[in-house]
């Protein structure tokens, strides 16, 4: 699956912090952009990942699961 979403990156002093204002919770940080940009990706997996297991919990056995694309 192919996603884009929004990082704001901030240097703070020695770091970079970073978050997705699309995705509440997702922070990274890292001693430079990439390191805190790669961060931020793993975040934001994590959480979307998490969200979707949460979402299929008591889906009935008889619904239909399917994909839909959004570009």
């Amino acid at each position: 699956m192919h996603n884009e979403f929004t990082a704001i990156i901030e240097p703070d002093e020695q770091w970079y912090i970073a978050y997705c204002p699309e995705i509440p919770g997702a922070n990274g940080q890292g001693k430079t952009v990439a390191e805190c940009k790669d961060n931020l990706t793993k975040a934001i997996s994590l959480i979307l990942e998490d969200r979707r297991e949460d979402a299929m919990r008591g889906v009935p056995n008889d619904a239909i699961q399917d994909i839909v694309t959004v570009s």
